[in-house]
């Protein structure tokens, strides 16, 4: 148990308007689920794409809710305390949900996949297709799975410290029932009711989500006493997105490994700005554009009009997280800072920063300690619909990519009954993997840098392989495959090495021996790291296809964008007007104000 945990043991009472809000809120949860199960048609197209009738409203909410989650409540906020806005770069990848609306949903569309590795098989290969598959239940059950079941228990923890269950032979701490409880809650609606009670859920979620959200912020500034104050009692540091390349001090230091008292390009001591400027936006756009776990709300539209919307709406809702995650914990910590709510002063560390194990309750300690009864009520509500969307998003996301990817690869033959059923099967057998992954989460440099450093090992030969070879057509299967192996075994060799020095292993404690192989493996900052993988799968991709035949152009049709159909582009002109347009420039504007706001 983190330290935090163990001390927020003088968590106030929930009252009586509180408990019949959470319990209002499950009854809605429960009234979807019904009217889901009962629309259910036992197919897979029904319940794995909801039968392809999802509105753009729907697809937005359902995307925002699914990456709204665990990782922002515990992880984003626990940033904001200790880092300040520096991760709001990952936060304003709005953009990205334009690319997949502008750029790749008119090819998704039209191929009318399953899955984001059908669409690879369509353009590459079988085997590319298997691949990807596995590279992607491996990266949700080490990233969204364990991450949403670990923040569900750092959240009950909190709130509930007091919660226990004897089973005997072992007692469960609130940590422990925290994370059983969301699993369980969270897979009885999805097993039963597929991507359409996900969806709706989802939408419904949302709305709780920001509401409560919203009123962390309000609340703690008020606390605080404004953003005057706010701005006054912390650092100029901790709101500025532009800090040097090289901070003072710093000139002539060019290595991109951490070493103590020298630390090369590293933004607010943590993240470099080369690292922001290129790695993150390739995290972004393998993300937004190619993961199952977004992109099946999309799949689930009727027409390429609604899934473009849909992503647009979800850019719109996408800005919100600076204002309701990041500052909301960026408030914990000035409220901990001043003196002004007592309780949370084990937050701050004998230099007056922000201890990183103790702040990734910065969310649900505002909460515990701000927050009015009642108001109490909605917010945890909100806090529950986080931990349940993002986990109910990638546990359907999963069953569908083991079903339609793997499962009805080798039983062709299989009823849409049984595929069903094989995707349930499927999600209670990838959170009893998940529930054994958290001891590494745990050991974690704070929960959100866990989640990015994972996701910049796995993503880059994913996005490498959908982008180039939906931009350039003389990319071949064998190139595809080549890249995506490559990109996988280097970046799980990342993780093995990273692995025994995060959990503290008998003999890692202090790492590896100083200037060895694996110590500098394992000290290269991640998104340098990143960066070097997809530099890699790019050679690797472009080399082995031009060093062998080209692609069938037959294959290629409508898949590529030199292989596009004048027929083809009619229809994706139709699907739009200038509505789309002038909402998709107002995210872009909206993202360059956040920009220049932020500059200390």
């Amino acid at each position: 148990m983190t330290p935090m945990l163990a001390a927020a043991g003088s968590t106030p009472a929930f009252g009586a308007i509180d408990w019949l809000v959470i319990i209002g809120y499950f009854a809605v949860l429960l009234g979807i689920t019904w009217w889901s199960i009962s629309k259910n048609k036992d197919t897979a197209d029904d319940y794995f794409l909801a039968g392809r009738h999802l509105g753009w409203l729907i697809i937005g909410a359902s995307i925002f809710a699914s990456n709204i989650g665990s990782e922002h409540l515990v992880g984003l906020a626990g940033s904001g305390a200790t880092d300040g806005v520096a991760m709001a770069h990952y936060e304003l990848h709005a953009w990205c949900l334009l690319v997949l609306g502008w750029v790749l949903v008119p090819f998704y569309t039209r191929s009318k996949v399953f899955t984001m590795p059908e669409f690879l098989e369509r353009r590459f290969s079988v085997s590319a297709r298997y691949v990807l598959s596995i590279i992607s239940l491996v990266a949700y059950v080490v990233t969204k799975i364990a991450v949403g079941i670990f923040a569900g228990g750092i959240v009950f923890g909190t709130l509930l410290p007091e919660m226990r269950l004897d089973l005997g032979f072992t007692v469960l701490n609130s940590f422990w029932v925290g994370s059983i409880l969301v699993i369980l809650l969270t897979g009885a609606y999805t097993v039963l009711g597929g991507l359409r009670a996900v969806a709706y859920t989802e939408a419904v979620q949302t709305l709780v989500l920001v509401l409560g959200s919203a009123l962390v912020t309000w609340f703690g500034l008020a606390k605080l006493g404004g953003w005057g104050e706010f701005r006054e009692v912390l650092s100029s540091d901790m709101f500025n997105l532009w800090k040097p390349l090289i901070p003072a001090g710093m000139e002539g230091t060019w290595a991109p490994v951490k070493e103590p008292g020298r630390i090369a390009w590293y933004f607010n001591g943590n993240y470099p700005w080369l690292g922001m400027l290129f790695c993150a936006p390739i995290i972004g756009l393998w993300y937004w554009c190619t993961d199952q776990y977004i992109v099946q709300r999309a799949l689930g539209a009727p027409n390429e009009q609604e899934a473009r919307r849909g992503a647009i709406f979800a850019a719109f809702l996408k800005l919100l997280p600076v204002f309701i995650f990041i500052i909301p914990g960026m408030i914990c910590f000035a409220l901990a800072k001043s003196g002004k709510v007592p309780e949370l002063a084990f937050l701050v560390g004998p230099d007056g920063q922000a201890l990183r194990d103790e702040s990734q309750g910065a969310f649900p300690l505002m909460v515990a300690h701000v927050l009015p009864v009642g108001v109490r009520g909605i917010v945890v509500a909100g806090l529950l619909a986080a931990l349940m969307s993002s986990l109910s998003g990638v546990f359907n996301a999963s069953s569908t990519l083991f079903t339609m990817d793997l499962y009805q690869k080798l039983r062709p033959k299989a009823s849409q009954h049984q595929l069903v059923w094989m995707g349930r099967i499927a999600t209670i057998a990838m959170v009893l993997i998940g529930l054994m992954w958290i001891p590494v989460i745990q050991g974690a440099k704070g929960l959100y840098h866990y989640l990015q450093s994972v996701q910049g090992y796995l993503a880059p030969p994913i996005f490498v392989v959908f982008f180039l070879g939906v931009f350039m057509k003389r990319l071949n299967a064998k190139g595809c495959l080549a890249a995506l192996v490559v990109g996988f075994l280097v970046g799980v060799f990342r993780m093995m090495v990273d692995t025994p020095v995060m959990l503290g292993l008998e003999g890692y404690q202090d790492g590896y021996t100083e200037g060895s192989f694996l110590w500098i493996i394992n000290n290269i900052y991640f998104q340098y790291f990143s960066l070097l993988i997809t530099l890699l799968c790019v050679v690797v991709m472009v080399a082995v296809s031009y060093l062998t035949e080209p692609p069938d152009e037959a294959r290629l049709h409508g898949l590529t964008f030199a292989t596009v159909s004048d027929e083809h582009r009619a229809e994706t002109r139709a699907s739009w007007d200038k509505r789309d347009v002038l909402a998709s420039v107002a995210v872009l504007i909206l993202i360059l104000i956040a920009y220049l706001y932020f500059q200390g």
